[in-house]
């Protein structure tokens, strides 16, 4: 591998690589209908570096090119109720306390346009552009006041001044964050109270839990929350708050624009924990492939969660399906197809008793109790580890 070294966040070259891993898959959320196509998905290299002045976690082996974003990407989490209430308290917060009304919003990386959609009904002043070349469903909604396009965003397909921008697990995506912001300020520039709204996950959060299936290879760039004030104050905006949410999983930057571009580098604690996890994940996939194949040894078992963080922990553990039956997501579009690299089937949870399946290994812990109370009213008795 020849790893990009330069952060590019701040531009220093004190950064050092403390994660490897080989062909992994680059798809997580791509919809895959055979096994064997999702066996043969494209694969890319991980070499995951820190920068000792700001703290920004990057691949350095990445390659935008093997990507594609089309409609048959699907990363949609509102199957689940809690995240639809984490959505839905996040909407009334923008709309009712933060003041999101009479405003013309623009999504970069919308999805298929739930949160958007919720975002403009919630007040009948609100008008809506979303971006996402992963988009499916109509190009306008409500009477024309919401519109969305299969691309990546631009200024120039931007159809009227943006007051408020809102990026959600966007950034993570992206290898030159710096020209992204740029874009967002320009779009900005003429609203009387310009607002951009910014989650991404918490890479402090990785480190310190040493969750080894969060680093895959869609997240290019990983923030901990100094780089993330680091690259929104160099890029000329103003940050007015970044807090943690779904359970200190993600950050929530809030900005406007600012007077000029500051550059401050605190790194904090995360070269220190890079380390430590660099030194550690080894020993740390062992320990979980000896964990799986211990229970695969007393039954069988599933991995719950087929989005990012299950495609991630099977191909580290049961790269060959040797040891897990299958995955559960509640996602529909999803069940009947296949996991990205390793071609698990993916099925729907009320399948687990027919399937002989006994334990089922939890990706996320936010969605424990939901998933012991869908299991309890099915009737299944099954085990949740995590």
């Amino acid at each position: 591998m020849s790893p990009r070294s330069r952060c590019p966040v701040c531009s220093s070259r004190k950064t050092f690589a403390f994660l490897r891993r080989r062909n992994a898959p680059v798809h997580q959320n791509l919809v895959v209908q055979t096994q064997t196509a999702a066996v043969n998905i494209p694969r890319g290299d991980l070499e995951f570096v820190c920068c000792e002045e700001c703290g920004f976690v990057f691949n350095g082996a990445f390659d935008p090119a093997k990507l594609n974003y089309s409609a048959r990407y699907d990363n949609t989490q509102t199957y689940s109720p809690y995240f639809r209430d984490y959505i839905d308290a996040l909407i009334h917060r923008l709309v009712c306390e933060e003041g999101v009304r009479n405003c013309h919003i623009v999504e970069i990386g919308c999805g298929k346009g739930e949160f958007l959609k919720k975002m403009v009904e919630k007040d009948a002043g609100n008008t809506g552009q979303g971006f996402d070349p992963a988009y499916t469903g109509p190009e306008s909604f409500l009477r024309g006041r919401l519109k969305f396009k299969r691309r990546l965003f631009a200024l120039r397909y931007v159809d009227a001044p943006a007051d408020v921008i809102v990026s959600r697990h966007v950034i993570e995506h992206v290898t030159d964050p710096h020209s992204l912001l740029a874009s967002i300020r320009e779009t900005l520039t003429s609203s009387p109270k310009p607002r951009v709204f910014c989650e991404t996950p918490d890479v402090e959060w990785i480190l310190r839990h040493k969750v080894i299936w969060d680093f895959f290879y869609e997240h290019c760039s990983l923030f901990s929350c100094n780089a993330l004030r680091t690259l929104f104050e160099s890029t000329g905006f103003k940050v007015t708050s970044v807090q943690r949410v779904f359970g200190g999983q993600y950050f929530w930057l809030e900005a406007t624009l600012g007077d000029g571009f500051t550059m401050k580098k605190r790194p904090g604690r995360v070269p220190h924990l890079a380390r430590e996890f660099g030194r550690s994940e080894k020993a740390l996939r062992r320990s979980w492939q000896e964990k799986v194949r211990l229970l695969a040894s007393m039954g069988k078992i599933a991995v719950w969660g087929a989005g990012a963080k299950g495609v991630a922990f099977a191909n580290l553990v049961d790269p060959r399906r040797e040891l897990i039956t299958c995955v559960v997501d509640l996602s529909p579009r999803k069940q009947r197809n296949y996991l990205p690299g390793t071609g698990h089937p993916i099925v729907d949870y009320t399948t687990l008793g027919e399937l002989g399946v006994t334990t089922a290994i939890l990706m996320n812990p936010n969605y424990k109790e939901e998933n012991r109370a869908l299991l309890r009213n099915a009737g299944l008795r099954v085990k949740l580890v995590q």
